[in-house]
């Protein structure tokens, strides 16, 4: 195995251990000797993990190489602590062989290390070491000479000197303990760097193992049971989740872990929390302190003050950045709280996306551990608010802001897809999460949504698609459903009801039971799921969009099947009803009129073929052609067709447009809207 593969495979080890570093923490590197690409010359090169990226899954692609000699070169161009962003400038030009990886701020901590190999890990033992009061004296009690401390300084190029200078005074150290942020280990072959890494690492993770007592203090407040904990946090998330949802909608995330649950129902929660993070990494994701919610145990109480909790974490940050911002720093970025914590209940991230907003849940509870082994071995010490504040408004970190790709069309946006496994609900899911948002896919069948959840995922991250089975005709099974999109997701801002069935029967011959079920899922299901989405929506407070999945046969009367058509225009009014209602909420709600959809259809699989061939005496293999020929545009109408509509209908491009009919059917005149 080359070194870069060796490379490559010791990172994705270290990267698999949560113990040592965190989602996208951490870096490693290896110095290789490569050939020239021009002077076909031997020539030493540094390969590090580039900026961006995870150490755990990280390719060879994912390094960034540099020449040796021109990062040495670099030293001669440095003019001190005042101009170290101006350094980040110059590494482009060191790039090996056009490599497109750029390369992270942390590259001259690597270069400089007069070692072959480097890791540089955020373990929460060491973190918890290096953020306690006393962390140089607690570095020489563990670990000895052969692991030094540094104090405390931003990382970039000064921090790269300050080690070369430990590394040159001290040559037999192995490691080097940073202050506030992590750990650096280094030997000149592969294995041995990583022996030491997770040496050091298990040495720190036994000392604290050895220390008794209650980190946080007593216990203030009792854990609620699950089953409440999981009821209180769906009540709370989507009234946090409008409130925090300012320029752009936010994904939320729930973490009710016993390290969650220990913290939040502690005595020191409210201090510890209120000293910030200290790692660069999890303030980063986190923002320099987390909003705290004293729930009591009165609900009512605790969600009619959540915008006054909320508006005070946003005067409180306001002041923040006005004390700490410096000429030239960013405009203020969004002054909304990441994380919650809820007493005796857990907590709440939010971010742009689930998988941002579970990150930043889990960097937090990295936090708790650094919390907890510091108030064990010492006392806690957060980064100075000046530090933290440079960190976070870095102009480097800035530009990578700007870098981020624009946000796709329904990112943000948390939609809940009824009959979700069939052919119209999982084309419609399937555009959705195309277009970014977070997908409930609802239906009843268990064996077909599981079908559908390992269709959807093997295009789009698994933890964007949420099934949940559910009979809409069942007032609790819609409840619990709505419950785990709060659970899962924060809230919802997309309904699809489109659960159906058909039937065909002439009216002397339509039983009662007949009739009952075709109510009972067209309308009665149409009218709960309605209900819970609008309630939901209401208690968010930021608008949504619901879109009905009639048929052609809520407009145009059909012999042979007076259950379906009454059922489907009772749909149709009922979203009349239901735009008015919603204006006022900026709700808005408008249907699509599909026809003759047999494609991926589970409708057309049963008896309603045989039935609708019957009808219009023709076979069963020539009812597609039946339907496309009657049509006025002659075209087969597929399920992607009904998805584009339902697309457009929660896009903002139908921003404007409630109470509306859109029919998807090639063309019926009897269908025409009047």
């Amino acid at each position: 195995m080359s070194e870069p593969e060796l490379l490559r495979y010791r990172s994705n080890l270290l990267g698999a251990d949560k113990r040592i570093t965190n989602f996208g923490g951490g870096n490693t590197s290896a110095k290789v000797i490569e050939t020239d690409p021009l002077t076909r010359e031997d020539v030493e090169v540094l390969w590090v993990k580039g900026s961006g990226g995870d150490v755990g899954t990280i390719g060879l692609d994912g390094f960034a190489t540099l020449y040796m000699d021109k990062l040495r070169a670099l030293k001669a161009l440095y003019r001190g602590p005042d101009h170290e962003d101006e350094m980040v400038g110059h590494l482009p030009h060191a790039t090996w062989n056009l490599n497109p990886r750029a390369a992270s701020i942390d590259t001259p901590l690597h270069a400089y290390v007069p070692a072959r190999h480097v890791d540089h890990m955020h373990p929460d033992a060491i973190i918890a070491i290096a953020a306690s009061a006393d962390s140089e004296r607690l570095t020489r009690e563990i670990f000895g000479d052969r692991i030094g401390w540094l104090p405390w300084k931003r990382p970039g190029f000064e921090l790269g000197l300050m080690l070369e200078r430990f590394c040159l005074e001290n040559p037999d150290a192995r490691g080097v303990v940073l202050e506030s942020h992590g750990l650096f280990t280094w030997a000149d072959d592969a294995k041995s760097c990583y022996e030491v890494t997770l040496a050091t690492i298990n040495r720190a993770i036994e000392w604290f193992a050895r220390r008794e007592g209650a980190a946080f203090g007593r216990q203030v407040a009792e854990a609620l049971p699950a089953p409440e904990r999981r009821a209180v946090a769906a009540r709370i998330m989507p009234r946090l989740r409008g409130l925090v949802s300012g320029g752009r909608r936010m994904i939320g995330h729930f973490d009710d872990c016993a390290a969650v649950l220990e913290f939040v129902t502690s005595e020191k929660m409210p201090r510890l929390a209120a000293l910030g993070t200290s790692c660069p990494d999890h303030f980063l994701r986190t923002k320099i302190a987390p909003l705290v919610i004293d729930h009591d145990g009165d609900l009512e109480a605790t969600l009619a003050d959540l915008p006054q909790r909320v508006a005070d974490y946003r005067e409180r940050y306001a002041a923040y950045y006005g004390r700490c911002r410096r000429a030239g720093s960013p405009p203020m970025r969004d002054p909304n709280p990441v994380v919650v914590l809820i007493r005796g209940v857990g907590m709440v991230t939010f971010a742009a996306d689930k998988a941002t907003a579970r990150i930043a849940g889990e960097f937090y509870v990295n936090a708790i551990n650094v919390m907890r082994g510091a108030e064990l071995a010492s006392e806690y010490r957060g980064l100075p608010e000046q530090e933290a504040f440079d960190i976070e408004y870095w102009a480097l970190e800035e530009a990578k802001l700007q870098r981020m790709p624009r946000p796709r069309s329904l990112a943000g946006r948390v939609a809940l897809v009824t009959g979700g496994a069939g052919g119209i609900g999982l084309a419609t899911a399937r555009r959705y999460l195309d277009e970014g948002a977070c997908v409930v896919l609802a239906d009843i069948s268990g064996e077909t949504l599981d079908e559908a959840v390992k269709d959807l995922s093997a295009d789009h991250p698994a933890e964007r698609i949420k099934p949940v089975r559910m009979d809409v005709t069942d007032e609790a099974a819609v409840a619990e459903a709505m419950e785990q999109a709060v659970l899962q997701f924060g809230g919802l801002d997309i309904l699809v009801s489109n659960a159906g069935i058909a039937s065909s029967a002439p009216i002397g011959e339509t039983t009662l039971a007949l009739w009952n079920r075709n109510m009972s899922i067209l309308a009665t299901g149409y009218f709960l799921v309605s209900r819970a989405a609008f309630r939901l929506m209401s208690e968010q407070g930021i608008g949504g969009a619901i879109v009905f999945v009639a048929s052609k046969n809520g407009l145009a009367a059909s012999a042979n099947a007076a259950a379906y058509c009454t059922a489907k225009a009772a749909e149709i009014h009922l979203a009349r009803c239901l735009a008015l209602e919603g204006a006022a909420l900026g709700i808005r709600v408008n249907v699509v009129n599909p026809d003759a959809v047999l494609k991926g259809s589970r409708i057309w699989q049963g008896d309603w073929l045989k039935e609708r061939a019957s009808a219009y005496g023709k076979d069963v293999e020539d009812l597609a052609e039946h339907y496309r020929a009657r049509s006025l545009l002659k075209r087969e109408v597929l399920p992607e067709d009904i998805a584009e509509a339902a697309y457009f209908f929660v896009s903002d491009a139908s921003s404007k447009s409630t109470g509306n009919i859109l029919n998807v059917d090639a063309g019926n005149r009897e269908a025409f809207t009047r």
